[in-house]
């Protein structure tokens, strides 16, 4: 019954995806062809993403396979960076797991990118990732985890995507890794756009960027906020007021008209929370930037 019941949630979200909506056939068809095809996959298969992209995905990579599905999982905040990023720019993907938000930056905008992440396993999928769309050049892939400080840390290892920090021991299997600051790490550098999916550790990233947050040229963060900060005994909406102190605020985007709605609080979005510092230079990028098409759909 559990199955069925995830079966039908899923296709709820695809059916109702931005990408999928006027093709329910064409999507559920994708659904079915993946569905019965990992079932004999062994290993990975590569899979083409956007803009001449590809993506190396395995059974079980939940994210990766929403990209299958709906084009961009994150369709928001994807076309979001797709439409803001330049060749100039450099983009800090902090939390990458196997690198959807990194090709994108590097593959299809030209950007540079810092990729970021902490599990070993995934990072290995991440630098085939990249080898296979020939990023090498553009991205410099990082092994760690993002804290406020120099140190190290216990990271899950069985959760998939949900790989987190873990304070106390559990039943996961689990690894140390090092831990250094984005200010640290970012030293002499100066990111145009930012995203933290860390799994309810936004706050210590934070809390280690105060030069990060400030430089004149950083224009927008992508941050994970849905609650799971509570779990390190951390309030998020500090978070999101020392977010407002560094001069963002928050916004919703909506790809298909090129437009920026300022929010009252984080919590009027049940995705990631879209931060903006310089409202007009992020709406010149976006009002100009090329279309991009997944499926026959532009945006």
């Amino acid at each position: 019954m559990r199955k069925l019941i995830d079966i039908f949630n899923n296709l709820k979200y695809m059916f109702s995806h931005p990408l999928n909506r006027h093709m329910p056939l064409k999507t559920l068809i994708r659904f079915l062809q993946w569905q019965l095809g990992s079932k004999i996959l062994i290993g990975s298969a590569v899979v083409p993403f956007i803009g001449g992209t590809r993506l190396l995905v395995k059974k079980g990579m939940t994210g990766a396979t929403g990209n299958i599905y709906c084009g961009l999982h994150d369709f928001q905040d994807m076309a979001f960076l797709m439409h803001m990023l330049k060749p100039d720019d450099l983009f800090v993907d902090v939390g990458a797991n196997i690198g959807s938000y990194t090709i994108l930056a590097g593959g299809v905008c030209g950007a540079s990118v810092l990729s970021i992440e902490p599990i070993r396993s995934t990072y290995e999928c991440l630098l085939d990732n990249l080898y296979l769309n020939r990023l090498n050049n553009l991205v410099i892939a990082k092994n760690i985890g993002i804290g406020s400080n120099s140190g190290s840390a216990m990271f899950s290892e069985s959760l998939g995507p949900g790989n987190r920090i873990i304070e106390k021991g559990g039943a996961e299997l689990e690894n140390r890794v090092s831990l250094e600051s984005l200010d640290v790490l970012l030293r002499g550098l100066s990111p145009t756009l930012i995203k933290i999916d860390v799994e309810g550790y936004e706050t210590e990233v934070i809390n280690g960027a105060s030069n990060t947050m400030m430089a004149n040229g950083l224009l927008a963060v992508i941050m994970e906020l849905q609650g799971l900060g509570s779990d390190f005994g951390f309030d998020e909406d500090n978070l999101h007021a020392k977010m407002l102190n560094h001069g963002f605020k928050p916004y919703e985007y909506k790809p298909f008209e090129r437009k920026l709605v300022e929010l009252k609080n984080k919590d009027d979005k049940s995705s990631n929370t879209l931060y903006i510092r310089d409202i007009d230079a992020v709406k010149r990028r976006v009002d100009c930037a090329p279309t991009c098409t997944w499926n026959g759909v532009q945006f």
